[in-house]
């Protein structure tokens, strides 16, 4: 296929809004969204501030205006595909971030941190767990699973 391709993709086939619970597979699902959009590469780009000279060294202002406004146009969809992948509360809180990129980088900063943090609370909590003689070992590992989870 090829790479300025785009897909035609439904509507019906959106991720779920993200909750600030399970980031990383929401995020696997949005950039696979975006992806098929051809919309990822503003994940990673800042804005296209290009001077387009013509065959004579002059710049090209329709060029370069042409090229400055395509981008900030992708940048645009890309951001508010994202902030529509979010839930209403998240929205209003990420909603100040101007472009694609820079939601992007504040979402993954602050929920990867959350979800390492989460990760090695419960794994702590699992280390320091101890067994009883008396209960068998299914019931034992129940007991574990329901106090990370409530815990």
């Amino acid at each position: 296929m090829n790479q300025n391709t785009t897909v035609a993709v439904s509507h019906n086939e959106k991720p779920s809004k993200f909750t600030g619970q399970n980031f990383k597979t929401w995020q696997q699902k949005i950039l696979f969204y975006l992806t098929m959009l051809n919309l990822a590469k503003y994940l990673n780009e800042d804005s296209h501030v290009v001077a387009v000279r013509d065959g004579e060294g002059e710049v090209d202002d329709l060029t370069t205006f042409s090229i400055t406004q395509a981008w900030e146009q992708g940048d645009l969809l890309c951001r508010n595909y994202i902030l529509n992948g979010l839930h209403d509360s998240l929205y209003r809180v990420y909603n100040v971030h101007k472009t694609a990129k820079a939601l992007w980088v504040a979402l993954d900063h602050k929920y990867k941190a959350e979800d390492a943090g989460t990760k090695k609370h419960m794994v702590a909590k699992f280390l320091n767990c101890n067994m009883v003689d008396s209960i068998m070992l299914i019931e034992s590992i129940t007991i574990m699973v329901i106090d990370l989870c409530l815990g």
